[in-house]
């Protein structure tokens, strides 16, 4: 059997992350076999111009459309340019990214506003997601980022994320601020793009 045809037509009829470890299991291959064939045929589809591309993020593997391309596609399937996320969202979205898993009263402590509605439009945008409940009473939901995040910010796994400074000191509130244009300015003119859009943390 040749295991990257096989890789290819399992993460083509997904059409979403699919987890390494479940991918070694049926294809009854190591998992750093696996990965190491996933990238290779990721190489190999950049070096021939090839349409497509394997996307790495975390423990999951993901067949997605190469970003050159992305113009002709929405044109053809008539899809609107994602909309921005407002300032508020991508404070919420900072702060789940960099402290996950997080309650929704944590973030409103770190905003010192109600995050009610920025929490609902994260998740709806699938940005974010409920990873469980924290052991206290009420037993609040906690929140982490997707792979939607990850694919948004071009990155593989939270470790690629911009470093946030220390926020033990009096400045944190102003040290975050930094990290969430650093969040923007990484996200290029994706979803998180915040070009006419300007605030700041709340205090």
């Amino acid at each position: 059997m040749d295991i990257s045809a096989a890789l290819e037509a399992i993460l083509f009829a997904a059409g979403e992350s699919v987890p390494i470890g479940r991918l070694s299991l049926v294809l009854d291959t190591d998992e750093g076999e696996l990965a190491q064939i996933a990238r290779e045929l990721s190489e190999r589809y950049e070096r021939e111009g090839r349409g497509m591309r394997v996307l790495f993020l975390d423990d999951k593997l993901q067949l997605c459309s190469a970003p050159e391309y992305a113009p002709f596609i929405i044109k053809t399937l008539e899809q609107r340019k994602p909309p921005v996320l407002s300032q508020p969202a991508l404070e919420t979205l900072a702060i789940v990214a960099y402290f996950q898993p997080v309650t929704r009263a944590y973030i409103d402590r770190v905003r010192g506003v109600d995050s009610s509605y920025t929490v609902s439009v994260l998740l709806e945008r699938g940005l974010i997601e409920i990873s469980g409940r924290l052991d206290a009473p009420g037993r609040p939901a906690l929140f982490r980022t997707t792979d939607v995040f990850l694919r948004t910010m071009g990155i593989s796994e939270l470790s690629q994320l911009p470093p946030l400074p220390d926020l033990s000191s009096g400045e944190g509130v102003e040290k975050l601020q930094q990290a969430i244009e650093e969040l923007q300015n990484a996200a290029g003119d994706g979803q998180l793009s915040l070009d006419d859009v300007t605030g700041t943390v709340k205090e």
